[in-house]
């Protein structure tokens, strides 16, 4: 069996393990070593650190503080990775803590954070999902069942003081751009409840001072929140310090691509099952820049679809030049049009965007001047019909049930 190097107390703060960051600093002190060839297992608190509980109020969801997250286990270092080298990461299996075998989604407020749809969702909502086995529900979502695909939201290496130093400055001078904007361009460093691992004193304080946020992904991996990071992938790291550092929480039950409500997919805590080897200067013989990875030979089986079409022309109208974000975004609040004629409220149809294993696809960006964008929904998931016919939409739902809104302060 193997050995579990890195255990999480979700009864206790986050700041009193050691062998967990929420920065990414060079400076970090490596938690655990293994050897390339090994196989462990890391276990995970949720993204917060337990700040969201298993209840119908969305308070926690308006209040979340954001400076907390992400919370990630490691760094673990690989004896002998140096820079240049990849660091190769097998999962191979990956499940829910025992104790926690419930996960969250959410919008957070446009004031504290936002999110892709926050113009149309301005306000904290939540959804609380049920694991049965490799399925989730809602009560507060229903009609709609789904088996997970459990992976990483966030993984990868700590950067060393060259790239930290990059990542720093351009942000900030997007932030510059536009330094009043709610919610603003990107999220700079930032003291508050930075959580440095073992990294104590003065040492602790400077890095904390420095320390890149984890909201983003970069290119040594990070938040890239890819669904198919599950059981029985491997993911190539460009390595940038010596041991590599490898990070990693943020785990999720399922998620659509995009994750498009931000506090979003299923947020939950639990553990992976690793395996690490390493390629020698890897990064040259390769050509790599960002992490390469080949996806778990497991998924979802579903096998038909309703495909929603999104242009690069916004809501108001306006003309956009193949720009895939607003294509995509068009493409989703087409949508949530459509599962609102089926009873579900606003709310709850965001949610399945954000939490179902749909897929998002670029379909074309050489038509001047529309990009266009597609959401691919499974209908297979829902109880009941959901393509379109001659009758028209049956209501699945009488608005009775909905997603907890945050009350006002």
């Amino acid at each position: 069996m193997a050995d579990t190097l890195i255990s999480v107390n979700l009864g206790e703060s986050p700041h009193t393990n050691e062998c967990v960051h929420n920065r990414w600093h060079p400076d970090i002190p490596i938690a655990v070593w293994v050897e390339p060839g090994d196989d462990f297992k890391i276990e995970t608190y949720d993204w917060t650190g337990g700040q969201i509980a298993n209840n119908d109020d969305a308070a926690d969801v308006r209040d979340v503080e954001l400076e907390q997250v992400h919370y990630l286990s490691g760094p673990i270092g690989v004896k002998g990775a140096q820079p240049g080298d990849l660091l190769v990461v097998e999962i191979l299996d990956i499940g829910a803590k025992d104790e926690m075998l419930w996960g969250f989604n959410g919008f957070f407020s446009k004031k504290n954070g936002g999110g892709f749809l926050t113009e149309h969702f301005p306000e904290a909502q939540k959804s609380i999902w049920d694991f049965h086995g490799m399925f989730t529900s809602s009560r507060h979502v229903p009609g709609v069942k789904y088996a997970g695909l459990i992976h990483p939201g966030l993984i990868g290496c700590l950067p060393d003081r060259k790239m930290l130093d990059m990542w720093n400055a351009r942000e900030k001078a997007l932030v510059d751009t536009d330094p009043a904007r709610v919610p603003p361009l990107a999220a700079l460093p930032n003291t508050q409840s930075a959580h440095m691992g073992k990294l104590k004193g003065e040492a602790r304080d400077k890095a904390a001072a420095e320390g890149a946020r984890t909201v983003p992904p970069r290119e040594h991996g990070g938040n890239c929140d890819i669904k198919d990071l599950s059981r029985g992938c491997k993911i190539y790291f460009p390595v940038y310090v010596d041991g590599a550092g490898l990070s990693m929480g943020d785990l999720h039950f399922s998620q659509g691509d995009g994750e498009i409500t931000f506090c979003g997919a299923i947020e939950m805590a639990g553990w992976l099952h690793l395996k690490v080897d390493l390629i020698k200067d890897g990064v040259a013989k390769y050509g790599i820049r960002n992490p390469i990875f080949k996806p778990s030979p497991i998924t979802p089986k579903y096998d038909d679809y309703l495909i929603f079409e999104g242009i690069s022309v916004d809501e108001q109208g306006k003309q956009h030049y193949l720009d895939v974000h607003i294509a995509y975004r068009q493409a989703c609040l087409n949508a949530i049009e459509y599962l609102k004629k089926f009873g579900y409220t606003g709310a709850q149809a965001y949610a399945i965007l954000g939490t179902a294993p749909v897929q998002g696809h670029i379909s074309g960006v050489v038509d001047i001047p529309n990009a266009c964008a597609t959401l691919w929904l499974p209908t297979d998931i829902f109880d009941f019909d959901i393509k379109p016919g001659s009758a028209g939409p049956t209501k699945f739902l009488d608005g009775s049930v909905d997603v907890p809104l945050a009350p006002d302060l």
